[in-house]
């Protein structure tokens, strides 16, 4: 039943519930962050272009119809995702009509996960699902690039399949779990797109015209049963991908039920390795980077686990020593995506709210903890 790989899905289910949303994100006027995007509906990852220009994508909040099953009740679909540019000040949805889903009751939506630019300044996006692939037979034809990877063209408002990513957990399951996709993380190279399946607990790479591979597996491992008795698998669900200064590739998980505080690690895998654990005692990772002085930043979707009804997020750094700091935490309600920039962390924050999602710039330099 868990195997499902909802964000916050199933803490709702246990007592985290939208009344503990509140109406505007908590960034006071007299904070040291600064907006620089709102109205967004679900804001998750985040993309810089050469030029400075900040992409966003929103999984927006899904629809009536069609509503598909699922393990927490119904699924409904509608072509609600986007992705908003901010260009000189300038917040402008370029891509719209992207496939949405929301999880009825709840602010869980899948959508639209992540942005990334390549070498040539092309935009590719992942298309969440969170559910088994086979569903989407269900849906209208734009409704069936729900777990891929598109490219798309901001300047026309167009996009088209780069690759199927739900097809490829159909055809190949490289977990060998029961089918189920949700493309997340994403991270451009120059051989091609690295995509972090976070329903398949998979990292995948994909190379032109649409070819997949494996690069990693996650495998569950046993953690306590909060209920009592014994122990029970939790799986990885990877949500995001980088690469380190050390050319490797690191990806952070969320975990998944009982999403336990302290359960969640940062892999670094090197092609045809294993993933090996380079940090841990992170909880719910959504998102990771690398500064210019290599130290890593760890952003936190809930600060004390998605099974405390506690919608803080934290933002942490890792120096190369190993040592910690909690560079924001109050004010960063479900935050979702994390670019760097000149000295700035920008946070996707209210990344499960419908029209008060916003990106917030947060000084790095001379930041204290909050």
């Amino acid at each position: 039943m868990f195997r499902r790989t909802m964000i916050i899905g199933t803490a709702l289910s246990t007592g985290l519930s939208l009344a503990v949303l509140p109406a505007t994100p908590a960034v006071s006027q007299d904070s040291p962050w600064r907006v620089v995007a709102s109205g967004l509906d679900s804001p998750r990852g985040l993309a810089f272009g050469p030029n400075g220009t900040l992409y966003v994508a929103e999984a927006g909040v899904g629809g009536t119809s069609p509503c598909l099953p699922h393990p927490l009740g119904q699924i409904c679909y509608g072509a609600t995702g986007a992705v908003t540019e901010v260009k000189r000040g300038h917040q402008t949805r370029v891509l719209t009509g992207l496939p949405s889903f929301a999880l009825q009751g709840t602010p869980e939506v899948f959508g639209p996960s992540d942005v990334a630019l390549n070498g040539s300044g092309n935009l590719y996006v992942t298309l969440g699902l969170g559910d088994d692939p086979t569903l989407r037979t269900a849906l209208p034809p734009e409704g069936q690039t729900a777990a891929t990877l598109v490219r798309a063209k901001p300047s026309k408002g167009t996009f088209r399949l780069v690759a199927d990513i739900g097809g490829f957990e159909l055809s190949d399951n490289p977990d060998g779990g029961l089918p189920d996709s949700n493309p997340q993380g994403l991270l451009s190279t120059a051989g091609g797109q690295v995509v972090a399946d976070a329903g398949g607990n998979s990292l995948l790479g994909v190379r032109q015209p649409g070819r997949i591979s494996t690069l990693a597996v996650f495998p569950p491992r046993l953690v306590p049963n909060p209920f009592g008795g014994p122990d029970i698998p939790m799986q990885a669900v990877p949500t995001t991908v980088t690469r380190g200064p050390d050319g490797a590739l690191y990806v952070g998980q969320l975990t998944g039920f009982p999403f336990p505080v302290g359960g969640a690690n940062v892999y670094r895998v090197e092609p045809g390795g294993q993933p090996e654990v380079v940090a841990s005692g992170f909880t719910n990772i959504i998102d990771i980077a690398f500064g210019p002085d290599h130290s890593l930043y760890v952003l936190e979707i809930a600060h004390n686990g998605l099974l405390s009804g506690d919608t803080t997020g934290a933002l942490i750094r890792v120096d190369a020593n190993g040592s910690r700091t909690v560079i924001a935490s109050e004010g960063l309600m479900m935050p979702t995506g994390l670019a760097l920039r000149d000295g700035k962390a920008y946070v996707s924050n209210c990344g499960v709210c419908a029209d008060i999602g916003e990106v917030i710039a947060i000084p790095l330099s001379g930041q204290a903890s909050r």
